[in-house]
């Protein structure tokens, strides 16, 4: 259940017929964690339905598998994700800002609830915008609600020190278009990081978008790492999202403990 469900959380973007690859730069001068902020949210997202397809590479500490993905984006409201191998639907997930709902096809099984659960499987806070935003090459936090620590790291803006006593979270920033090249949420205690790591980004007429993403999120019982590749995307036209639950499957829940 974990693999396809981390596939399915994590495949929502692709790219279209693109401009030229964006240049970016090295962080030199100090700035203000204020004006990085700034600089970064005055990137665009100006789209209301994308239609994506994607492929990604998932590995775990057992297994290895390639898998193919059709994405259905309305932005700040829904996102449907269908996973397909060698051509035939395995999974599908339904995302909205109030509900996560998501099946597989291997073992039949259904889950049907809140981020509460899901959040406390991967070990951070989740919600819809943030998901959202993971997959637009923005910060999951909303930055300016934040109070943040500005380093020069890795020729990278880096912003730390906005975390409490469990989590410690980082965004690190090119400095050109001030791109989000990487964000990281470190949980010492429960020995629990996530890292979401963006090589680099294409322009287009509607956004900016990340080419790739590379995830790599570790826990005490293992490892798990997907590269995805943006295939083919469409802008702004009109989408069906269908969802429902084939007869006979049996309905899994999540632990909110």
């Amino acid at each position: 259940m974990k693999k396809y469900l981390a596939i399915l959380l994590i495949i929502v973007l692709s790219s279209c017929k693109s401009k030229a690859v964006l240049a970016e730069g090295s962080a030199s001068n100090l700035l203000t964690a204020e004006k990085i902020i700034e600089n970064h949210y005055n990137n665009k997202t100006d789209f209301s339905t994308l239609y994506i397809k994607a492929s990604a590479r998932y590995q775990d500490d057992k297994q290895t598998q390639n898998v193919q993905a059709e994405i259905k984006i309305k932005k700040d409201e829904k996102i449907l994700v269908s996973i397909r191998v060698l051509g035939f639907t395995m999974a599908k997930a339904l995302i909205t800002p109030t509900s996560v709902q998501y099946y597989e096809k291997i073992g039949n099984k259904y889950f049907e609830g809140d981020y509460t659960g899901l959040s406390n499987w991967l070990g951070t806070d989740l919600d819809f915008q943030k998901v959202q935003n993971m997959f637009l090459g923005k910060a999951m936090d909303d930055l300016h609600k934040g109070k943040y620590a500005v380093s020069i790291m890795e020729k990278f803006y880096k912003l730390g020190g906005n975390s409490d006593a469990k989590t410690d979270k980082s965004f690190f920033f090119e400095g050109e278009n001030f791109l989000l090249k990487r964000q990281e949420i470190n949980q010492v205690q429960q020995e629990r990081t996530l890292q979401v790591a963006y090589p680099d980004y294409k322009k287009y007429d509607q956004m900016i978008l990340p080419l790739s993403l590379a995830i790599d999120a570790k826990q005490k019982d293992g490892k798990t790492n997907i590269d995805i590749e943006y295939k083919n995307s469409t802008f702004n036209e009109d989408l069906s999202f269908p969802y429902s639950v084939p007869e006979g499957y049996e309905r899994i829940y999540i632990d909110k403990n």
